[in-house]
């Protein structure tokens, strides 16, 4: 009987190379929230996928990017810290750019730097033809040593097992972390906080979306009077500008409705759940500089 391997596996890379959908993919659950807009992952999410001889845990990490702010700089310093404290890293691209860009060069010398297994990922195959695909794997293989490359289209779920029997592959023996009917470590209030942080990204206008945070304030599970289970959920959306308040409300409240009912059916679908979801918008100033609400994004 094969020997049972674990390991703790980090995904690395600029924001929206498809890190998020990626590891959703993996998982065969929805662990983080895939917006296609820059910088959606904050925090390092840990997803687990069970196999038949070993268990695999996934660290998304935020996206790489010149930080602006505290928010920004704590979410570069969580997928550096990541990176250096795991057995194998993901290092996804985007190989439709057809180079090795500035973020990914910034990226590839912290691996050289810290010298760990490393498999590469050229994500969205699909956008480029097959010789270009070859030309990018021989440009790769000349700055590392990669364990692998590996060609996948994370968004038609191609090339997405091969990862996982790499992985596989390099991890050395070791115990179960976690149960094996478990596939995050996110609790139910940080999934609600993201599914409603999730639907105002999809939802809004371009400058509104990286200027908020949610917060769930109450998550009470209670039995309704035909005896059925229901989750009452308080939660506030902050945002750092008035202006930015009126346009997450919308006209008669038309765009902040649109926001919790998305958010709602998707969450009673996770949660397996009713929910019974009441959300408020507040005005925090300046809360991406502000140590107290920006260290609930550090990694523990």
């Amino acid at each position: 009987m094969a020997e049972f391997k674990s390991g703790f596996v980090a995904i690395i890379g600029k924001t929206n190379v498809g890190k998020s959908t990626l590891i959703n993919k993996l998982v065969g659950e929805k662990v983080a929230i895939t917006v296609n807009k820059s910088q959606t992952t904050r925090t390092a999410i840990r997803a687990i996928v069970n196999r038949k001889n070993s268990q695999i845990i996934f660290i998304d990490t935020p996206g790489v990017h010149k930080p602006k702010t505290k928010l920004g700089e704590t979410m570069l310093e969580t997928a550096y810290e990541i990176a250096e404290d795991v057995d194998i890293i993901l290092f996804i691209v985007d190989c439709s750019k057809k180079e090795i860009t500035k973020g990914d060069r910034i990226i590839l010398d912290k691996i050289k730097q810290i010298n760990r297994k490393t498999i590469l990922i050229l994500n969205k195959i699909d956008l480029i033809k097959k010789e270009e695909i070859l030309k990018v794997i021989d440009m790769y293989k000349n700055e590392y040593d990669f364990e692998e490359i590996i060609p996948i289209s994370a968004l038609n779920n191609k090339g997405v097992n091969t990862i996982l029997e790499a992985i596989e592959k390099n991890l050395k023996p070791g115990p179960a972390y976690y149960d094996i009917d478990e596939y995050t470590d996110q609790t139910s209030r940080q999934l609600v906080e993201e599914v409603i942080r999730e639907k105002a990204l999809k939802f809004l206008s371009e400058e509104v979306p990286h200027g908020i945070y949610v917060e769930v304030e109450k998550m009470q599970l209670r039995n309704t009077t035909k005896g059925e289970e229901i989750y009452d959920v308080d939660a506030t959306i902050y945002c750092l500008r008035n202006s930015h308040k009126g346009i997450i409300i919308g006209k008669n409240g038309a765009m902040l409705k649109r926001i919790v009912t998305s958010a709602r059916m998707e969450l009673e679908k996770m949660l397996q759940t009713k929910l019974n979801l009441k959300v408020w918008v507040k005005v925090k100033e300046d809360w991406q500089d502000k140590d107290s609400i920006v260290k609930k994004f550090k990694f523990n």
